[in-house]
């Protein structure tokens, strides 16, 4: 919103108005009843499809812990340690592909490149079924690692460009609840599908993979006649609906005046690195990723450790996934409504802090499985909120770009030391290492969620000040999220 400045106001007046500044920043409060549908056409043309691909995305790069418990390690002859590196390895190019992937993905477009990556990983998915050996899963892991890298980030970053700042998180919040649902459904699916043991001569688990990985290529074909490339491409908008949805963006500080200012541009990239938010955001990133990577991977031998069988842990590991679901809605719902991001990633970190506290603590077995319940739910919750968070806080495209990719290499960094840390460096039943580490990394989350709410509210202060100094016309073009008119969401 454009002001020219009439008298000087108090540096209280000046805080008083960066309180507000956040329904400033998105100035329609879609509220009308035009500005509702506008929102309801693209909460159903896009959002159930990036949630499916997203979930299938998850499946099938975590389901191998469901094979592992269903044979696979066994039966493919490999040391915990070979195990870990099969997970490291698809970690690997999963963080090389990140940031070229979000570059790339205005200029290939959306529409072609999200469905090709999602064909392609479901084929590689699929492949893993058919190895025999330990050499033939690493060659999968890495290629299936390649060719989903992209799609976080890019899913991330196609949703902000057709979403309003304010309500963004509960749509990420949507399609981030294919974490909990995958981790529900993997469970549900896996305990059916090892009951094909045997047919086509294929053990249980290789018919996880089979039937996972072909869901996922049909999805991915069909997804090339469905998404929209953008704004602009959205055939089930008009043209007035269109003009609504750009203005609002355009606004937001999410595409800039000049279209030219959001195609690829190497100093906006380099901007990014320099963010403190990025940074602050990242930092959190990295422990979210050890945590998160270690329920999604290990939560079934957790179970088995508890005294459950094989296939009852399957079962019982759906619950909490579950309950993650409903927590990460609510909290999004929460978020949205009040523009608070960084609380709501505190909120979330808090309830991993009591989960891991929980199991450490206590040896009863009931209390343990409990404590997943805080733990799981803390972890889901506080994905939406983050990536919310870090694509709220950087303009213009390509710098938002960037800094949504680094948050999500950094979850990968974390995702790495996931990978070893239930399986090579803490053992059952315990697990007291892995336990105390997430536990640690929790408490960290939180310290870092605080300093970055207390740096941007500094920040946001700051530019209070110089708007009651200069008019929206007198500040220099192209500043992107460092402009006085963008308010940084806390």
């Amino acid at each position: 919103m454009e002001r020219t400045p009439s008298h000087p106001k108090s540096t209280s007046d000046a805080e008083k108005d960066s309180s507000v500044d956040y329904v400033e920043a998105g100035e329609l409060d879609f509220q009308s009843s035009l500005e509702k549908a506008v929102l309801t056409k693209m909460d159903i043309r896009i959002l159930p499809l990036v949630t499916l691909l997203y979930l299938l995305a998850y499946l099938d790069r975590s389901n191998i812990g469901n094979a592992r418990v269903a044979g696979m390690q066994k039966e493919l002859h490999m040391s915990n340690a070979q195990y870990s590196i099969a997970l490291t390895v698809t970690t690997i190019p999963y963080i090389m592909a990140e940031i070229p992937s979000n570059l790339l993905l205005k200029t290939v477009g959306p529409n072609l490149m999200l469905p090709t990556m999602a064909s392609l990983w479901g084929i590689v998915t699929i492949m893993q079924g058919l190895v025999h050996n330990y050499h033939g899963l690493i060659a999968c892991r890495f290629f299936l690692g390649l060719l989903e890298g992209g799609l976080f980030p890019g899913i991330i970053l196609y949703l902000s460009s057709f979403y309003p700042r304010q309500r963004l998180q509960l749509r990420i919040a949507v399609f981030f609840s294919a974490v909990s649902l995958s981790g529900a459904f993997s469970g549900l699916l896996a305990f059916a599908i090892i009951k094909m043991d045997g047919v086509g001569g294929r053990p249980g688990w290789a018919w996880i993979f089979f039937l996972e990985g072909l869901c996922t290529v049909v999805v991915g074909v069909l997804s090339f006649f469905v998404l929209p490339r953008s704004v602009e491409d959205a055939r089930f908008l008009n043209e007035s609906e269109k003009e609504l949805v750009l203005k609002q963006l355009r606004k937001d500080g999410i595409i800039s005046q000049d279209s030219q200012a959001d195609n690829l541009n190497w100093k906006e990239i380099g901007r990014a690195f320099a963010l403190p938010q990025v940074w602050f955001s990242s930092s959190i990133f990295f422990f979210a990723g050890i945590i998160l990577s270690s329920l999604s991977y290990f939560t079934p031998s957790i179970l088995v450790g508890l005294g459950y069988t094989a296939s009852r842990a399957q079962l019982m590991s759906v619950p909490p996934f579950a309950a993650g679901f409903v927590v990460t809605m609510l909290t999004s719902l929460f978020s949205d409504k009040y523009g608070h991001r960084g609380y709501s990633a505190m909120v979330a970190s808090i309830l991993c802090t009591i989960g891991f506290a929980m199991y450490f603590k206590s040896r009863n077995l009931h209390v343990q499985y409990g404590s997943l319940f805080f733990s799981i739910a803390g972890i889901n919750c506080s994905g939406p909120a983050l990536a919310t968070w870090l694509a709220n806080n950087a303009a213009p495209q390509s710098r938002r770009a960037t800094a949504i990719a680094i948050g999500f290499i950094s979850t990968n960094l974390g995702n790495i030391i996931a990978t070893w840390l239930y399986s090579a460096w803490s053992h059952p039943p315990r697990y007291t290492s892995g336990t105390i580490t997430l536990l640690v990394g929790s408490i960290m989350m939180t310290v870092l969620a605080f300093s970055n709410i207390l740096y941007l509210k500094g920040q946001n202060r700051k530019k209070a000040l110089i708007r009651q100094r200069i008019s929206r016309e007198e500040e220099p073009e192209g500043l992107g999220d460092h402009s006085a008119w963008f308010i940084y969401s806390t």
